[in-house]
């Protein structure tokens, strides 16, 4: 063979050797191919829109220098002219290459985001981020990035916005220059200081004073609303449309924003009417149901109307900004007093069904031989429940108002509650062994067991008890609770220091977040923040801000000093 004929064959080997490895590299040259292409599109679109335009101004330049090469002076201006509107075609071809690439990059961003949702899905089982590598509570607040618009005042809207400042909300509290939150003046304790009544239900806020009469008043509040998340309100009816604030106002200026209310009654004959705590405690069942059956109607001390409907109201708000994570829109939540006291007192509206199909045996009337009327009547210290309960004296019931306990004598320790009181024998006895059995004779049961209890303070009482697994309560008084040192450890009681009252003692967030403690910020001072929200929220200059301030929608002496200089 031949030194040609040789070297033939060997390249064919090494060829016929090769095919593998180029089979291999032809299978990915697609997939290459494809990465290529889609890497350069942004660049593509944007590039092609600019040589476009250069090329029109080109022609169109080159065409009229060689038309006319000797022009007279309105040639020459028409030329001009004609070169400007060339120009300004590719201005605007210029502008839409930017537009292209603007919207490639935004197209872009959203296929990542798609891809980076549909990891997340195979991933987690879901779109929730990648779960936090920081140690607990320290990975931000629950409502961390939400701002809320804060138009309340009282009790009963300051309660729901106060407690969204402890889940990390930003809570800008808006009140009249010079006056503020009628609460700041009311209940009075400490001269010339906010009192009580306003410190311990906004806490956690920041405050800016506006004049919403004032026509630079009118424009911060528009830009607010477009830069908060969530309007309160607890406004007498019609008062927010009033302030030019309608719902189809706010919902065309920021889409997104929630507005949520809270009213006196719900649509219907009542809904114009005015409400205050114990109105609505009456209204919603809870005086009728509440007192000793002989006596009259009772309204409870605990603020069930006010501040029990601005933790509804709480509730709807954060269930509508969940919601607005799919709609992408605001909607109205609405809280009335009213339904608040009735979803609180639910047992009762039991009761009346249950009184159709015969009496309530576990009221103690029932064992007294009193019957039933139409309507749950008055049951002072009953219960309520499934398991008879009563409040009974303890050892110095004679001085201290506050000397008792709630004992209930729950089924399955009724044996060990024999035992306690020295009454074994009722274990086997007929007319006690058993709930039914012991229904008709309640009164005379507590009145046994406290003969028992009147040997012990409350304290040692619920010691025993406790120990036997039998649930009793004392009745503490607000001296008690303001030193109890365990609330003071879980955050339940919080000892606040305020510039111009001194410390002072308030509820901390009653609801307990494992990865969101809440931090308790005193009540800010009238229009406190107003600068601050003006320049760091609403993006005003300092010479705007100046501004503002001679302008009287803020505070309106500093318009009278302006016009005094």
């Amino acid at each position: 063979m031949s030194r040609r004929n040789r070297s033939n064959s060997k390249a064919k080997a090494k060829a016929t050797a090769r095919k593998p490895v180029a089979a291999k590299s032809a299978a990915k040259k697609p997939a290459q191919k494809a990465a290529a292409k889609k890497a350069v599109t942004k660049k593509s679109a944007a590039n092609a829109a600019r040589n476009n335009a250069a090329k029109t101004l080109a022609r169109v330049l080159a065409k009229a220098q060689a038309k006319t090469p000797a022009r007279t002076a309105a040639a020459k201006k028409a030329a001009a002219k004609k070169t400007t509107g060339v120009k300004a075609v590719a201005k605007r071809a210029a502008a839409a290459s930017k537009s292209a690439v603007k919207s490639a990059k935004a197209n872009a961003k959203t296929t990542k985001s798609a891809k980076t949702a549909k990891a997340a899905v195979k991933r987690n089982g879901s779109t929730l981020p990648k779960p936090s590598s920081k140690p607990w509570g320290q990975a931000g607040k629950a409502l961390d990035g939400v701002r809320i618009l804060d138009f309340t005042h009282v009790q009963s809207g300051p309660t729901c916005t106060q407690l969204l400042g402890y889940m990390g909300a930003d809570v800008i509290k808006v009140e009249r220059p010079g006056v503020g939150d009628i609460t700041r003046g009311q209940l009075r304790d400490v001269p010339n200081a906010d009192s009580l009544y306003f410190t311990m239900l906004n806490g956690n806020k920041r405050s800016i004073t506006i004049d919403s009469k004032n026509a630079k008043g009118k424009e911060i509040l528009e830009r607010l609303i477009k830069h908060c998340d969530v309007l309160v309100e607890n406004f007498a009816p019609g008062a927010l449309d009033r302030m030019g604030l309608t719902w189809d106002y706010i919902h065309k200026t920021n889409p997104r924003m929630i507005v949520a209310s809270v009213k006196g009654f719900g649509p219907g004959p009542y809904e114009d009417c005015k409400v205050y705590e114990n109105v609505a405690q009456c209204a919603g069942g809870a005086a009728s149901t509440t007192g000793f059956r002989e006596g009259p109607p009772l309204v409870t001390g605990a603020q069930i109307g006010d501040s029990g409907t601005g933790l509804h109201l709480a509730l709807g708000i954060v269930a509508a900004l969940f919601q607005r994570n799919s709609t992408g829109r605001g909607q109205k939540v609405l809280a009335s007093m009213q339904d608040g006291v009735i979803n609180l007192c639910r047992v009762k509206l039991r009761d009346q069904q249950r009184l159709a199909h015969g009496p309530l045996k576990e009221y103690s009337q029932f064992g007294e031989g009193v019957p039933f009327g139409q309507a749950v009547p008055r049951a002072g210290n009953d219960s309520g429940g499934g398991q008879p309960g009563w409040i009974l004296k303890c050892k110095g019931w004679e001085s201290d108002p506050d000397a008792y306990v709630y004992f209930i004598t729950q089924a399955p320790v009724w044996e060990k509650i024999c035992d306690l009181i020295g009454k074994p024998e009722w274990k086997t006895d007929a007319d006690y062994a058993t709930p039914n059995a012991r229904l008709p004779r309640l009164r005379h049961i507590f009145d046994t067991i406290e003969q028992w209890t009147m040997t012990m303070t409350k304290f040692e009482v619920m010691d025993k008890c406790n120990a036997l697994d039998i649930p009793v309560g004392p009745i503490l008084s607000m001296k008690e609770i303001a030193e109890e040192q365990s609330l003071r450890e879980t955050g339940t009681v919080v000892e606040v220091d305020h510039p111009v009252r001194g410390k002072y003692l308030t509820v901390g967030n009653p609801v307990k977040l494992s990865d969101s403690p809440a931090d308790v910020k005193r009540s800010p001072l009238l229009g406190e923040h107003t600068e601050e929200i003006l320049r760091d929220v609403l993006g005003y200059k300092e010479k705007e801000v100046a501004e503002i301030k001679v302008s009287g929608a803020i505070s309106a002496p500093e318009k009278a000093k302006a016009a005094a200089a």
